[in-house]
């Protein structure tokens, strides 16, 4: 924004020693707040905007908009800038990984592409880059769509919705609707691509002016991608001849999810005009995002799989549905106020057993009471050793937390790290 003229004051509840940015923003000629948020600070602004963490509950948030301020996000801020076309992808699950497969595919088409948002690069700092012919791939969470008042992808999807994050949104109804201002402001002359086994996101369809495409695992839809015997589909047209994309035997990701993942990047990739060739040979070189259902090693016949990511119930079900049985699974973290309960049906179905971490752990013990053996861990270096004493030959240990994990680590990516490196050490 100081690029553009505008006079930026940054304001953060952190001390100034915990700020590494400090130094840069300073010789930058930018205004530092520190410690807390003044009221006047915020009044002598002509627009505000908050980082995605940054609940709009907060009462400091909650004075500038009883004011009538402009108040906007990151991602809003940086789509008024940002040059070229953008293919927005959102949902509770499968985000990251779908996301990374269409900035690959976008690439591997010979397009100019940035990708980031919700994962790696702010938006705001991809705005420089960009250029007319730019595509830019982006992440949007459910908080980075809370506060969009212009934000128009040119390709949008709605992988799935299911309950998270309820913990700041207050209720699933909030939460729903925060996922379906991906495509308020649509057109006719866009897309959105919507999940056609997925309830919820079916309601998108009622809010949208945008052309709808859907993706399906279980039956051929009106048009869009689907599965065909044993490979994925497009149908341009409703009524239209399909066409063969890839086999399911070419997908190399782990789970059924991840099929679901596939299916909704060839949709996209299909309506930003990429052939099917390109398409196959990128999904066939795709390899596992870092903490999505992620190899790690194999121990004395033990496979371990670091799925930190899985930070909801939902996410930790299809997590579990990769494997038949012999799951030794590693639940806990901060709780979203989630109910852990729904997991029973898999726990009992596949896994040997639960060892839970973290602040969560007394909730999920409770709910998951005789379902199936359970540990309490307390930290993930022990649970990693319980997992090692009880799998045999032939067992998978699963870390998926159904958690956040700000109680004892910085993001999911930490927490991932940590995992990898205690199961490096056995």
């Amino acid at each position: 924004m100081k690029q553009h003229g505008a006079r930026v004051t940054v304001s953060d509840s952190r001390p100034a020693t915990l700020i590494a940015e400090l130094p840069v923003l300073l010789d930058e000629g930018i205004d530092v707040e520190t410690g807390g948020h003044g009221v006047l600070t915020f009044r002598r602004q002509d627009l505000i905007v908050i980082s995605p963490g940054v609940p709009l509950s907060v009462p400091e948030i909650q004075r500038v908009m009883a004011l009538g301020m402009p108040l906007i996000g990151e991602l809003e801020l940086g789509f008024q800038f940002l040059q070229g076309e953008v293919i927005a992808i959102t949902g509770s699950n499968g985000k990251t990984t779908t996301t990374t497969l269409v900035g690959e595919i976008m690439k591997s088409a010979g397009r100019p592409t940035l990708v980031g948002g919700n994962i790696g690069t702010p938006v705001t700092e991809m705005v420089p880059p960009s250029t007319p012919e730019t595509w830019s791939v982006l992440e949007v969470s459910s908080f980075q769509l809370e506060t969009i008042e212009t934000f128009k992808p040119r390709i949008a999807a709605v992988l799935n919705i299911t309950p998270d994050h309820l913990d700041r949104h207050g209720s699933f109804a909030n939460y729903a609707a925060a996922k379906t201002r991906i495509t308020e402001n649509q057109t006719a002359e866009d897309f959105l691509v919507l999940n056609g086994e997925d309830e919820p996101t079916k309601l998108v369809a009622a809010n949208t002016k945008a052309q709808i495409y859907w993706f399906s695992a279980k039956r051929q839809v009106k048009r869009g991608a689907f599965v065909d015997r044993d490979a994925i589909v497009f149908r341009r047209e409703e009524g239209g001849a399909f066409e063969p994309v890839l086999p399911l035997s070419e997908i190399p990701l782990a789970g059924q999810h991840n099929v679901e993942n596939v299916l909704a990047a060839v949709a996209m990739a299909k309506l930003a005009g990429v052939s099917n060739e390109v398409i196959r040979e990128t999904v066939a070189a795709f390899k596992a995002v870092e903490h999505r259902l992620e190899f790690v090693r194999e121990v004395d016949g033990v496979r371990y799989f670091n799925d930190s990511k899985a930070t909801n119930v939902d996410a930790t079900a299809k997590a579990l549905e990769a494997f038949a049985s012999g799951v030794h699974v590693v639940l806990g973290g901060k709780d979203k106020d989630s109910d852990y309960a729904t997991l029973a049906p898999l726990i009992r179905e596949r896994v040997k057993t639960v060892i839970t971490i973290g602040s969560a752990a007394e909730k999920i013990e409770r709910q998951l009471a005789g379902v199936a053996k359970i540990e309490s861990a307390g930290t993930l270096q022990r649970a990693v050793l319980l997992a090692k004493e009880h799998a045999v030959a032939g067992d998978v240990v699963l870390l998926a937390p159904a958690c956040a994990s700000f109680d004892q680590f910085e993001n999911y990516e930490h927490r991932g790290r940590v995992f990898k490196e205690i199961v490096a050490g056995l």
